[in-house]
């Protein structure tokens, strides 16, 4: 499996292309903004997405969605307590960001240890409510990769105070991923990766910060 992270949108949140070298197929993760950047980067890369998986529903991780899906129809997957306001004016952030437009597409729902098979092994989905009530993770054990969202950042945790956060269960959920292993590499919604080890030891948030 190969990688490419691209930060897309106002707010630069990270769009992660998994990939198999030799079929080209990807996995597109938060296609959150600047759609021609993210079509541009899959025509450069040479890549046909099979899936996308989104780990919550915030404009800021959805939408470039649409037109990914107009160019590349495919499964998306998005837990259902998101689902139901992503697409509607709940989730604008004028002037940043208007309603996100509905894509042409059927949204699979995600559950708690859901596991989804894919080219490059299982991924499980983690459901970490907190910053929004279907936040999830998507954990690909055999390359030791948590793709995070906007559940868990290096140095910090989401933010609680948009509709629908709940300080209380994101601390329940960062509770959860403090007992994945230390070699965990991590790549959040938003900034630099970074790993469990480096979080447990340096996050403040996960020193009981929450609890």
């Amino acid at each position: 499996m190969k990688e490419e992270t691209i930060p897309l949108g106002m707010f630069e949140a990270n769009c992660v292309l998994l990939y198999d070298e030799d079929s080209r197929h990807a996995v597109v993760v938060d296609p959150g903004g600047d759609a021609h950047a993210l079509l541009a980067a899959l025509k450069r890369l040479n890549l046909k997405p099979v899936a996308c998986l989104l780990t919550h529903g915030h404009m800021d991780h959805v939408s470039a969605l649409a037109e990914l899906i107009e160019a590349y129809p495919c499964p998306v997957y998005l837990h259902p307590s998101d689902a139901v306001w992503a697409f509607t004016q709940a989730n604008q952030m004028l002037p940043y960001y208007e309603t996100p437009r509905q894509p042409a597409a059927h949204l699979l729902p995600v559950s708690d240890n859901q596991r989804i098979p894919s080219e490059f092994g299982e991924i499980q989905v983690i459901h970490t409510p907190g910053h929004s009530p279907g936040s999830v993770c998507y954990f690909l054990e055999e390359h030791g990769l948590l793709l995070s969202g906007d559940t868990l950042f290096k140095g910090s945790v989401g933010r609680t105070d948009l509709p629908g956060g709940n300080p209380s269960e994101l601390a329940r959920s960062i509770k959860r991923l403090k007992t994945m292993p230390n070699s965990t590499r991590i790549i959040p919604g938003h900034g630099p990766e970074t790993t469990m080890e480096r979080e447990k030891s340096a996050n403040y948030f996960l020193q009981d910060g929450l609890i």
